[in-house]
C-alpha cells in the first residue's frame, strides 16, 4: 500500500477526528493526492512517433505535496543548478532550532519561517564581510527550507549551498575562504539565535515564547564540499519531495504503518510502526503554507544582482590564477514518456482538466 492508497482509505476516518482543527491547505493536499492520476485530475492524450498509436492516460495533480508529482521536477531543477554552479570549493551550512522551540514555529509558520530565513541569512552575510574570515560584502548562496525528520517528526531547518567566497564591491574582487573553514560555527549559532530573536522581536512574537528558550542550543553545522555538485545533488532529493516516499513504506497492516528509517550516522535501516492516522497527522504537517517559498536565492545569486554568473566565475577564477577545474556536473536524464509497443517517444496531442472532487464526495 502506498501514499496515495493510505489517503484514500483512511481519509474519512482522519477528517472525522481533526475535522474541527484541520487546517483549509492540509485538505486540499489530501484531495490532490487521493485525485493524482484519476479521472478526477483529467486526461492526457500521447501519440507515439513511432507506430502511431495513441495512448490516453491521467494526469496528475501537481501539488508540491504530492508524492507521486515532484521527480521531474526534482531533475528540472536539478539539471538547472548544475548548469549554473560556480567553480572552486563550497560549503553546506545548516542552521536548526532548539527542540523546545518548534512547537511555537509549528503555530506560526509562514511568520517564523520567513524569520528563520531571514536571520540565517543574515548571517552567513556577517561572517562572510568579516575580513578574519572571508572579507567580502556580496556572497551569493540558495538554500532550501526543511520541515522533516527521519521518522516525520516536525523539525524545521534550513540547508545552505555556499561557495566559498565572497566579491567585494569596493575592489571587485573575489575574496575566498579557506577551503576547509568557512566561519566558526560556535560565534554564528550565537549570531543566529541573536538575528531570529530580533525577528521575532519584529514580529511582534516574541512575547509568545518562553524566555528560556533563549538560552537553548541554536547549533549551525558547516561542511565543505570539494564540488558544489555534490551538496546540490543532496539538496536535490529535498527541494521538491515530500516528507516521505513510498519507497520508504514496508506495508500497512492492522491500521499500523511500518516505514523504514535510518538514525543519523549509521546506514542500518530500522522500522518504524505508527498508527495509520498518526502517519497521516505527522505526514501534512510538513504542509507549507499556501505560496510560500521554500527555496530563496541570496547576494550575487538572487535574480535582481547586479552580477550575472559568468562575471563572478571570471571573478573566482582571476583570484585562484586560473588553476581552477572546471564544475564536473554529469548531465541530468529527463523522463520522456516512451510507447510500451515500440519503445519510441510520445508527443503531446492535448489534455484535458477537470476539477478535483472534494473529499466529502468521495465514496
Amino acid at each position: 500500500m502506498n501514499i496515495q492508497q493510505i489517503f484514500k482509505t483512511y481519509a474519512p476516518e482522519y477528517l472525522d477526528r481533526y475535522k474541527d482543527k484541520m487546517p483549509k491547505n492540509h485538505l486540499k493536499v489530501i484531495n490532490a493526492i487521493i485525485a493524482c492520476r484519476t479521472a478526477a485530475c483529467g486526461i492526457i492524450v500521447y501519440d507515439c512517433t513511432g507506430c502511431g498509436k495513441t495512448h490516453i492516460g491521467f494526469r496528475s495533480c501537481g501539488n508540491r505535496h504530492c508524492p507521486v508529482c515532484q521527480n521531474q521536477k526534482t531533475r528540472q531543477w536539478l539539471a538547472k543548478q548544475l548548469d549554473r554552479q560556480l567553480p572552486g570549493h563550497h560549503f553546506m551550512i545548516t542552521f536548526t532550532v532548539p527542540e523546545q522551540l518548534r512547537p511555537f514555529i509549528r503555530k506560526h509558520q509562514r511568520k517564523t519561517y520567513s524569520a528563520l530565513f531571514a536571520a540565517s541569512s543574515q548571517t552567513i552575510k556577517t561572517f562572510a564581510a568579516d575580513p578574519k574570515f572571508v572579507g567580502g560584502d556580496l556572497p551569493g548562496f540558495f538554500g532550501v527550507l526543511h520541515t522533516w525528520g527521519r521518522q516525520l517528526q516536525y523539525h524545521p531547518h534550513i540547508h545552505y549551498v555556499v561557495p566559498g567566497g565572497a566579491l567585494s564591491k569596493s575592489d571587485h574582487t573575489w575574496h575566498p575562504s579557506q577551503i576547509a573553514f568557512f566561519a566558526p560555527v560556535k560565534a554564528m549559532s550565537k549570531i543566529f539565535r541573536a538575528k531570529l530573536r530580533r525577528q521575532m522581536k519584529r514580529l511582534n512574537l516574541i512575547d509568545d515564547i518562553d524566555p528560556g528558550v533563549w538560552n537553548k542550543g541554536f547549533n549551525v553545522n558547516c561542511q565543505p564540499v570539494a564540488q558544489s555538485q555534490h551538496s546540490i545533488r543532496y539538496l536535490a532529493r529535498y527541494v521538491f519531495k515530500v516528507a516521505i516516499s513510498n519507497s520508504r513504506i514496508v506495508k500497512v497492516e492492522n491500521q499500523k504503518v511500518f516505514l523504514r528509517y535510518k538514525k543519523p550516522r549509521t546506514r542500518r535501516w530500522r522500522t518504524l510502526v505508527l498508527d495509520v492516522i498518526e502517519f497521516m497527522r505527522r505526514f501534512l504537517q510538513h504542509v507549507l503554507p499556501t505560496g510560500f517559498m521554500k527555496i530563496r536565492y541570496y547576494g550575487f545569486m538572487s535574480p535582481g544582482s547586479s552580477f550575472s554568473l559568468k562575471q563572478v566565475t571570471f571573478l573566482i577564477q582571476m583570484a585562484f590564477g586560473f588553476d581552477l577545474p572546471a564544475p564536473a556536473g554529469e548531465p541530468v536524464s529527463f523522463l520522456m514518456p516512451t510507447c510500451p509497443h515500440c519503445g519510441a517517444t510520445l508527443k503531446l496531442r492535448y489534455w484535458q482538466t477537470t476539477g478535483f472532487f472534494p473529499i466529502s464526495e468521495y465514496g
